[in-house]
C-alpha cells in the first residue's frame, strides 16, 4: 500500500506542478492579467535597469533599491545566458527552470529510504498560492540554493557550508541554516566560501558593501508586523502617509522611527532567544537542522521591518525540508505558513489598493496574515525547544545526599 501511495505521489507531482507553473508563465508574460499592481514591474524596470549597470562592471552605487549581498548580481544578470529572448522573459524562464530543478530535488530526496515527498508537495502548491508575484522576483532562486544547502547538511556538512554562505551573499537569511550546524567543517567551509565570493565581488566591481547603508536606512513597510499600529491609527487621526521608499511602500510621518527601532527590539530578542536556545539544546536529530533553519527565518520575517510577499518563499523551502524529515515537529507551523501565503496573495496584489487605505477589508487580511505568522512563530519555537533542550530537573525531584553515618567514617589515629 505504502509503494502505491508512493507511485501516484510521483504521478501527481509532475502534473500539478505543470498545470500550476504554466499558470504563473501566463500571468507574468501577460497572457493574462492578475488583478492588481503589476508585479512584473519590478523585473521590466527595476532589474533590468541593474542589468545595465551591473554590465559595465559596477553596483548600482546611487540607487537605493539596491539592498542586496553582492552575489546578488548573479541573479540579475542571469537573464543574459539566455540572449535570444528579451530580459524580463528570460529571467521568468530562468526562475521557472530553478521552480523545476527545486521540483526534481524534493522528489529524488523524498524516495529515500526514511524520507516523505510530503516536501515536494509542500513546494508545488505552496508556491503557486503567492501568485505571479513568486516568478516575479529572484527568491525562487536563493530559496533553491538554500534548500539544497539543508538536505546536504547531515551527509555532507562541507558542502552545506559552502552552499549556506553562497546563499547569504545571495540574500542573507541564509546564513541562518548554519545556526544548528554541530560540524566544525561546515562553519569552516562556509567561512572560507564566504571570504572568497565577497573577495572576488570586492576586487572586481566597486560598491559591492553599498547595500548595508540603504538596508539601513529603511522604514516600516505597509505590510509589516508593526505597521498595524499605523493602520489603526490612521483610524484615529495620525497625521501621516504612505509612500514610495527605498524601493516599497512605507509608512511615513511621527512615531514611524519609534516603531521602526521596537521592530529591530523584537529581532534583537528572537536573535537572543535563538543564541540561548542553541547553548541549551543537546538532543540532536536529522530533522533539527531544518527545524532550526525555519524556526529562525520565521523569527526574522515575523519580526522584520518590512514583510514582502516574497519573503514567503523562504518560508515555503523551508517549511518543505522540514516536512521531507517524518519526524520534523514543524507540521502544524508549514500548515498555518501555508494558509498565511493564501492570504498574501489576496492582501497583495489583489487588494493592495485596500491594505494602503487600511480599510476594514485591507486590516481584516494584514491581521490575518501576520497573525498567521505570529502563531506559526510561536508554536515552532516552542516544539523546537521542547523537542531539543531537557527540562530542568527540579531540586526536589533531585536524589539527596545524605550525611554519613558516624559508624561508616574511617577510623582516625589517635
Amino acid at each position: 500500500m505504502k509503494t502505491t501511495g508512493t507511485r501516484r505521489s510521483l504521478a501527481w507531482l509532475p502534473v500539478v506542478w505543470c498545470l500550476t507553473r504554466l499558470m504563473l508563465l501566463l500571468f507574468v508574460l501577460k497572457v493574462y492579467v492578475f488583478p492588481g499592481p503589476d508585479v512584473t514591474s519590478d523585473v521590466h524596470v527595476i532589474y533590468q535597469g541593474w542589468y545595465d549597470v551591473l554590465s559595465t562592471g559596477t553596483f548600482p552605487l546611487n540607487d537605493v533599491t539596491w539592498q542586496y549581498p553582492p552575489a546578488a548580481a548573479l541573479a540579475i544578470l542571469s537573464p543574459g545566458l539566455l540572449p535570444f529572448l528579451d530580459y524580463a522573459t528570460a529571467f521568468f524562464v530562468l526562475v521557472c527552470v530553478t521552480d523545476l530543478a527545486v521540483l526534481a530535488l524534493m522528489t529524488y530526496a523524498g524516495r529515500r529510504p526514511g524520507r516523505s515527498l510530503r516536501g515536494a508537495w509542500v513546494w508545488v502548491i505552496g508556491v503557486p498560492l503567492l501568485g505571479p508575484t513568486v516568478y516575479a522576483r529572484y527568491d525562487v532562486m536563493v530559496t533553491a540554493v538554500a534548500m539544497a544547502a539543508l538536505l546536504a547538511g547531515a551527509r555532507h556538512p562541507k558542502a552545506m557550508g559552502a552552499l549556506a554562505a553562497f546563499g547569504a551573499l545571495l540574500k542573507v537569511w541564509p546564513a541562518m541554516l548554519l545556526l544548528a550546524a554541530r560540524s566544525r567543517s561546515a562553519w569552516m567551509s562556509a567561512l572560507a566560501a564566504g571570504i572568497a565570493v565577497t573577495g572576488v565581488f570586492a576586487l572586481a566591481m566597486p560598491g559591492a558593501f553599498a547595500f548595508l547603508t540603504f538596508q539601513r536606512d529603511r522604514g516600516t513597510e505597509v505590510e509589516s508586523l508593526g505597521a498595524l499600529v499605523f493602520h489603526v491609527a490612521r483610524h484615529f487621526g495620525w497625521q501621516g502617509e504612505v509612500r514610495l521608499n527605498y524601493g516599497s511602500i512605507e509608512f511615513i510621518g511621527p512615531y514611524v522611527s519609534e516603531v521602526s527601532t521596537g521592530a529591530l527590539f523584537l529581532t534583537g530578542t528572537a536573535f537572543g532567544w535563538l543564541v540561548l536556545w542553541r547553548l541549551l539544546a543537546r538532543r540532536f536529530e536529522q530533522h533539527t537542522l531544518a527545524d532550526a533553519a525555519f524556526v529562525a527565518v520565521l523569527m526574522f520575517t515575523t519580526t522584520s521591518r518590512v514583510i514582502s510577499p516574497q519573503y514567503m518563499v523562504w518560508l515555503i523551502g523551508l517549511a518543505a525540508v522540514c516536512v521531507y524529515f517524518p519526524g520534523s515537529r514543524m507540521r502544524l507551523p508549514v500548515v498555518l505558513v501555508l494558509v498565511a501565503c493564501f492570504v498574501t496573495v489576496l492582501e497583495f496584489p489583489y487588494y493592495f489598493a485596500n491594505v494602503v487605505a487600511s480599510d476594514g477589508l485591507g486590516l481584516t487580511l494584514l491581521f490575518l496574515r501576520n497573525g498567521l505568522l505570529v502563531a506559526a512563530t510561536l508554536i515552532a519555537a516552542g516544539a523546537l525547544w521542547r523537542a531539543t533542550v531537557p527540562p530542568a530537573t527540579p531540586a526536589a525531584a533531585r536524589p539527596r545526599v545524605s550525611p554519613a553515618d558516624p559508624a561508616d567514617m574511617p577510623a582516625t589515629a589517635p
